[in-house]
C-alpha cells in the first residue's frame, strides 16, 4: 500500500487527519518538486495520532498509513527503514526497527 501525499506536521493536521490506531509514518521535508524527502520512519502499535504529535516541531512534513496488526506495522516499518536507506545512515533513525515486546518476528528484508 502506498503512502498518501505528505501533510504539514502540525498539531492541527495530525488531529484532523490521523486516528488513534496502529500504523506507520514517514517524516521529513518536501523537495523542490513537492515530494517528501524521508528522514525518519516509524510506527505506533497503539496510537498513531499520539506518536505523530510527539514529532511536531522536529520535522516539517509527514505521511502515514494504518496497519491491520502490530505485525503488519512492524514489517512495514522494516521495509520503510531499508527502502529509505536506514542501514546506510540516510535516516535519522538511530537503529533498525525493534519488534514489539514479547514477539519474535524477523525483519522481512534482513538476511536470516
Amino acid at each position: 500500500m502506498a503512502y498518501p501525499t505528505a501533510l504539514q506536521l502540525t498539531v492541527l493536521q495530525v488531529n484532523s487527519n490521523v486516528q488513534p490506531a496502529i500504523g506507520n509514518y514517514l517524516l521529513g521535508h518536501l523537495n523542490q518538486k513537492g515530494a517528501l524527502v524521508v528522514k525518519y520512519v516509524g510506527r505506533s502499535d497503539t496510537d498513531l495520532n499520539e506518536r505523530l504529535l510527539d514529532h511536531v516541531g522536529e520535522y516539517e512534513h509527514f505521511t502515514f498509513q494504518y496497519a491491520s496488526s502490530e505485525k503488519v506495522a512492524f514489517e512495514q516499518e522494516c521495509r520503510d527503514y531499508h527502502r529509505f536507506g536506514g542501514e546506510k545512515g540516510s535516516l535519522d533513525n538511530a537503529v533498525h526497527p525493534d519488534r514489539p515486546d514479547g514477539f519474535y518476528w524477523k525483519c522481512p528484508i534482513c538476511p536470516p
